[in-house]
């Protein structure tokens, strides 16, 4: 029963490292301004893989009546000319991606919510 009560109180010092009141502030405020930087991309990924969504959209029509219509594609601020064939795959690919880079930094996000609210209780924070 000795060794359980040592290891809670080894636990509780270890636990919360006393940080100034200037400290506490400054490392809720980056965190908060981390979070804040997160939502952007994730809301600038978003609205780029719903415009993939909308060209493969209008480009799986002409994929199904003219595989090789000609298209053109912007890459690198240069327009290259191709057939819908050829972009389409390119263009799913490239939407997926999105999508994978969306769903880790909304975990990246969630991650550090948790962390946020593990660090408001510890300190006792409440926003004025």
């Amino acid at each position: 029963m000795s060794s359980s009560s040592q290891t809670t109180t080894t636990k509780a010092k270890t636990k919360a490292p006393s940080l100034s009141d200037q400290e506490i502030q400054q490392t809720y405020n980056r965190v908060q301004n981390e979070m804040q930087a997160l939502a952007g991309k994730i809301g600038e990924l978003e609205q780029q893989a719903d415009e993939h969504s909308l060209v493969l959209s209008t480009l799986n029509d002409a994929l199904a009546e003219e595989p090789d219509r000609k298209c053109f594609r912007l890459i690198g601020g240069v327009l290259v000319e191709r057939t819908v064939k050829d972009v389409v795959p390119t263009l799913v690919t490239t939407r997926d991606g999105i999508r994978k880079a969306v769903s880790n930094l909304t975990e990246q996000y969630k991650s550090k919510e948790q962390d946020l609210d593990a660090f408001k209780q510890e300190y006792n924070i409440r926003p004025i």
